[in-house]
């Protein structure tokens, strides 16, 4: 009975965090399809930040942007909450607590889009430290778990995202002049008029965006195999 319950909880676990994964893909790749600005410009992903293609000022589709990262991070944040019970170990519990925070945090994104300026700034910030906060402790957890699936894909792709959003946290304080003042990124947002056509900060942030989600992709795949084994092993 025990083995039986183990083993629901850990398809609906994985069936979540699909599910969260691919509505927020989805909701990324319809918005950018179907991208039409007011002022008729066209996306750009080297000066345009994910912010303004949920902003209801910039574009006309905003609204599958952001249901996709609400709907899509809830999901996620489920998949955590699920993968708390099947795991005992105390870095295994830091590390799912920690993405669900961060899933949390992007679905905040999605619901206070940059129209709401400080919730949505809130949300972005969050999101980075909490990200960079569950790829720490993803490391503990794959250094001193006994039984883990360590892919080295999982591994090169959490240590790329680990790289890129330290850079948006802390690229700033080397006042190397990225923006105005040295301002945070997530500071930073909105497209100005000064804005160059290649604008590291949206570089760094779609870049970080689309490891963390196939890091993800690969954790919650890894999980489910970690489940299957643990249940053999039972």
């Amino acid at each position: 009975m025990l083995v039986k319950k183990y083993s629901k909880v850990s398809t609906l676990a994985f069936r979540f965090g699909m599910l969260g994964i691919f509505g927020q893909v989805l909701g990324l790749v319809l918005s950018l399809l179907m991208f039409e600005r007011f002022d008729g410009e066209s996306f750009n992903f080297f000066s345009n930040t994910l912010s303004e293609l949920g902003s209801y000022g910039h574009s006309y589709y905003a609204v599958i942007v952001n249901g996709g990262l609400f709907f899509g991070g809830l999901c996620v944040v489920l998949f955590c909450l699920l993968s708390l019970q099947l795991h005992t170990s105390t870095w295994g519990y830091l590390f799912y607590a920690s993405l669900g925070l961060s899933y949390f945090a992007l679905a905040a994104t999605g619901l206070f889009p940059i129209n709401v300026y400080h919730l949505h700034v809130i949300a972005i910030k969050y999101f980075f430290i909490f990200s960079c906060s569950s790829l720490i402790f993803y490391g503990l957890y794959q250094l001193l778990a006994k039984q883990s699936h360590r892919s080295v894909l999982t591994l090169i792709s959490a240590a790329a995202a680990f790289l890129l959003m330290t850079s948006f946290l802390l690229l700033p304080l080397l006042e190397l002049g990225f923006t105005q003042g040295n301002s945070a990124f997530y500071n930073e947002m909105l497209a100005e008029s000064t804005r160059a056509e290649i604008w590291w900060p949206a570089i760094i942030q779609w870049g970080s965006l689309s490891t963390f989600l196939f890091w993800t992709c690969l954790v919650i795949k890894n999980s489910q195999l970690d489940s299957s084994s643990g249940e053999k092993a039972n």
